[in-house]
């Protein structure tokens, strides 16, 4: 992986970020033929901010008043990130009010003249992939009632920077932010006239990199379900664009967002909340609603995706989502979680045992718990997580996942009562010689989950006084308890007013704080109920969620 990350280097040396500022550019495009459409949510009052120099972005504000906003000490890496990637501009293109609206050619006039004086981190390829769609998306509002030298200054800025990521991306490492990088160069040749040429061998680069990353269950390598998301909003967009410009999409885009589809549904909630797994966050609502606009099919979604490493069961309205996958690439892992085994579970449009989930970038020093077992709704031995956080040497933009499990392995049965997903680990194994077996049954009315947990001894055995564990159930804030009287039983309240009840047979529950790290407000306390021992004595524990009793 050194090697692959020197290699890599090697390719970045000798291309500099480009001078936005020349006055000749050699085969400059003499027009912009096409806008392509932003499927992103916009919202006019963020317009109102912006006009007035309030600039919020990662849950920082900077009133940047009379300076310029590109010039400014940024407060965070995160808030840099989104200035200069400009996605922002879309709300300025939804207000209604003039000022605004002309306020983005203003910004964008501005930072091409300051293009030169600004941070390295401006030139991140990521962040010149999201300046390109932005610039591209919002041009009919930067270049309204421009005169033709504004004209031929935004043009040449836009292809410069165009130039530069198709320069540059065989130095990146091969993940997500690789595909959106050639997505935007893509986009890019399709809107710039006499760029056919170029967008042939771009569409060529971005089949061969989505058939690599989207699994043939339609997930993502990374295993993180936002991902497929953030590559919808983008791809779908890109695929109008060649039908506007009255050329055929290659079929691989094709493919890939057929794939992608109904992997949407798969991790959605009847709630509509996204499942929390490696990586993802707070549920973009408008953007999913928005992507499943254009899913033609609507049709149920899978049950097993095997490639992805995910299981879900569905009974009326009761879902369970279950990972049990092994852990993404090491490239692909640095947002991953060491969920494995964890699942969640909701009913009708009540969210009920969850994982913690990703937060979001303005709670970062929350990430490396949100990545730890015990963050989600599984069996934690001896504190421990099933991957550790490896250092980043590599140039990844992140610390990878490094997974002690060897083995995940993962089955599912039906008959006429219920449904069955049994599966195991052995990440516990090579330091305490355990392996965790997990069984859930759902009946088929969707009334009564039933779960089996068993710690098994494999390779030299469960070391002696290294065999305690935890097994954790995360609930969403909604859920309301009560523990009986004998403390066996407890009593968990839905947001829709129904009623079910916690027991295990082996072991009296606790009820502990957590926290929801992933709420779109921001992270929220809420509970877990947690069932400790020790393998030694207690190797096999049976539990069970069961509702008593309706809305």
């Amino acid at each position: 992986m050194q090697l692959a990350a020197l290699a890599r280097r090697a390719k970045r040396v000798g291309i500099r970020r480009p001078n936005c500022q020349a006055r000749y550019v050699p085969r400059l495009p003499e027009r912009l033929l096409i806008a392509p459409q932003d499927l992103r949510t916009s919202d006019p009052t963020i317009a109102q901010d912006i006009y007035a120099g309030l600039f919020v972005f990662a849950g920082q504000v900077e009133n940047c008043e009379a300076q310029s906003p590109f010039l400014i000490r940024a407060p965070s890496t995160e808030w840099l990130h989104e200035l200069h990637g400009f996605r922002w501009l879309r709300h300025l293109r939804a207000s209604d009010a003039s000022l605004s609206r002309s306020n983005a050619r203003v910004l964008v006039e501005d930072w091409i003249s300051n293009s030169s004086k600004l941070p390295a981190e401006a030139w991140a390829l990521p962040v010149v992939a999201n300046r390109v769609f932005a610039w591209l998306n919002n041009s009919p509002i930067i270049l309204q009632n421009a005169d033709h030298d504004i004209y031929r200054s935004f043009l040449r800025a836009l292809y410069l920077q165009v130039r530069y990521l198709r320069a540059s991306n065989a130095g990146m490492p091969d993940n997500a932010q690789r595909l959106h990088v050639l997505m935007a160069e893509l986009a890019g040749w399709l809107c710039l006239s006499g760029k056919e040429r170029y967008a042939r061998s771009a569409s060529k680069k971005l089949v061969a990199e989505l058939d690599a990353q989207i699994l043939p269950d339609g997930g993502h390598v990374s295993r993180n379900p936002q991902v497929i998301v953030s590559i919808l909003l983008d791809l779908l967009p890109l695929r109008q664009t060649f039908l506007s410009r009255d050329m055929v999409p290659p079929d691989g885009i094709n493919r890939a967002i057929e794939r992608m589809m109904p992997m949407l549904r798969f991790f959605r909630h009847p709630s509509g909340d996204f499942g929390r797994f490696n990586g993802s966050g707070a549920t973009p609502a408008d953007q999913l609603a928005t992507i499943l606009a254009y899913d033609d099919t609507r049709g149920a979604p899978v049950s097993n995706a095997t490639f992805s490493g995910y299981q879900r069961i569905q009974a009326e309205q009761t879902v369970i989502l279950m990972d049990t996958g092994h852990c993404p690439p090491l490239e692909q892992s640095v947002q991953a979680h060491a969920g494995t085994l964890s699942f969640e579970l909701s009913v009708g449009t009540s969210a009920f045992v969850i994982n913690c989930g990703a937060p979001s970038s303005r709670h970062a020093g929350w990430r490396e718990l949100a990545r730890s077992t015990a963050a989600h709704s599984t069996l934690t031995v001896q504190d421990h997580s099933t991957c550790s956080i490896g250092p980043n040497p590599f140039d990844l933009g992140g610390r990878p996942l490094l997974c002690e499990a060897t083995k995940v392995i993962s089955e599912r049965a039906m008959d006429q009562a219920q449904e069955t997903v049994h599966a195991s680990h052995d990440g516990y194994g090579p330091l305490f010689g355990i392996q965790h077996d997990r069984q859930l049954w759902m009946t088929i009315d969707g009334r009564r989950l039933d779960g089996r947990d068993q710690l098994q001894s494999i390779g030299h055995g469960i070391k002696k006084g290294k065999d305690s564990f935890a097994i954790r159930f995360h609930l969403h804030p909604s859920v309301q308890m009560e523990k009986a009287d004998d403390g066996e039983l407890i009593y968990l309240g839905l947001s829709s007013g129904e009623i079910w009840k916690f027991a295990s047979q082996e072991i009296e529950p606790s009820i502990e704080d957590s926290v929801f790290l992933s709420d779109i407000h921001g992270i929220q306390p809420t509970k877990q109920l947690v069932l400790y021992g020790h393998a030694s004595h207690v190797p096999t524990i049976h539990w069970h969620f069961e509702r008593v009793a309706y809305a």
